[in-house]
């Protein structure tokens, strides 16, 4: 059974998911994992494989075409390995100075597209927005269960960012407490918006996109650019232009230029980068929130082009030997 265990020196939330070890691809050494560029016809998320899945909760799909057959545009089943699992409870335990509360939650893989081989940046900007719409239309689903605190929405892709398949897909997380990265950054914004009495993310914006200097690309509602404390090299940052906490409440009229923020982004890697291995998340504001005035939602992407090792994993700060600014800089010029 999951559980949400706390660290009681750091305060850090643990998932503990022994179903998850179930994983063909769980403790394996890498020289002798399965072979990562798996066939389409043997993917269970191919087009024609959707027995090999559990039901699909949502699916686009023209119609008249039933529920899990073939015909679908993009398709969201519940994960057959799940973080946590709605059959748990949210029960609080303690055991002396340890706490933990049920690993009751939601585990879904949204499958961007019936192309096996098919990446955002190969993607037309009309399929990427709709796998922007379903992430959509889930949050706002979910989100009318009072128990859930967070959607975490996040894309790992190539086997060093901790995807297991090939096949295009996203997972989402809905879970009862916030995550302590998306917490701290709630606390610093906060903090800031008391101070100045201005957004943290807008007063940011403002500035980079004058000075230009760590700015990758921008359409009429979104910024693409390299964070000034970059952890990673090429890290990237796609914020929407015009003040929004939550995700789920960004106008559907925006979708067609996140979509296009989006595809030139991971377009613009490939090119620099040569196909790196990445993982893409949403930060935005926690449920049940009234708008925040503070918090600015965002979206998160990280190329794997280097490991962490004792010093970040000890000291929690990351060592990048790409400064920001040149990494910008490539990725304005690479042609896409």
């Amino acid at each position: 059974m999951q559980e949400l265990r706390q660290d009681p020196v750091t305060g850090r939330r643990v998932i503990i998911a022994p179903g998850r070890a179930l994983r063909p691809s769980d403790f394996r050494d890498p020289d002798t994992r399965p072979d990562f560029a798996d066939k389409s016809g043997s993917c269970p998320f191919c087009e024609g494989s959707e027995g090999l899945t559990p039901p699909e909760i949502l699916a686009l799909r023209p119609p008249p075409s039933p529920a899990n057959s073939p015909s679908w545009l993009v398709r969201v089943v519940p994960n057959k390995y799940p973080a946590l699992s709605p059959e748990g409870d949210i029960e609080r335990k303690t055991e002396g100075i340890f706490e933990s509360i049920g690993g009751w939650g939601t585990h879904e893989v949204i499958i961007e597209s019936p192309g096996h081989d098919q990446t955002f940046a190969t993607m037309t900007e009309g399929q990427i927005g709709r796998v922007f719409q379903t992430f959509r239309s889930r949050i706002l689903d979910l989100k009318k269960d009072p128990r859930l605190q967070y959607i975490l929405i996040f894309k790992n892709h190539g086997y060093a960012a901790g995807a297991t398949l090939r096949h295009p897909h996203s997972q989402l997380l809905a879970m009862p407490v916030v995550p302590s990265e998306v917490s701290r950054e709630l606390q610093w914004a906060e903090s800031y918006f008391k101070l100045k009495e201005h957004c943290l993310f807008c007063d940011m914006l403002q500035q980079e996109v004058a000075a230009g200097t760590r700015m990758i690309d921008r359409n009429e509602d979104f910024v693409a650019l390299a964070p000034y404390a970059s952890r990673f090299p090429f890290e990237a940052r796609i914020l929407p232009r015009k003040h929004e906490s939550a995700f789920e409440n960004m106008p559907a009229a925006s979708l067609e230029n996140l979509a296009r923020s989006v595809k030139r982004l991971m377009a613009k890697l490939d090119s620099a980068l040569a196909l790196p291995a990445s993982n893409l998340v949403i930060h935005t504001a926690p449920l049940g929130e009234a708008p925040l005035d503070y918090y600015h939602w965002h979206i998160e992407v990280m190329p794997r082009l280097s490991k962490i090792g004792g010093f970040e994993l000890g000291s929690g700060i990351y060592i990048n030997p790409m400064p920001p600014e040149e990494a910008a800089r490539r990725l304005r010029k690479a042609v896409v």
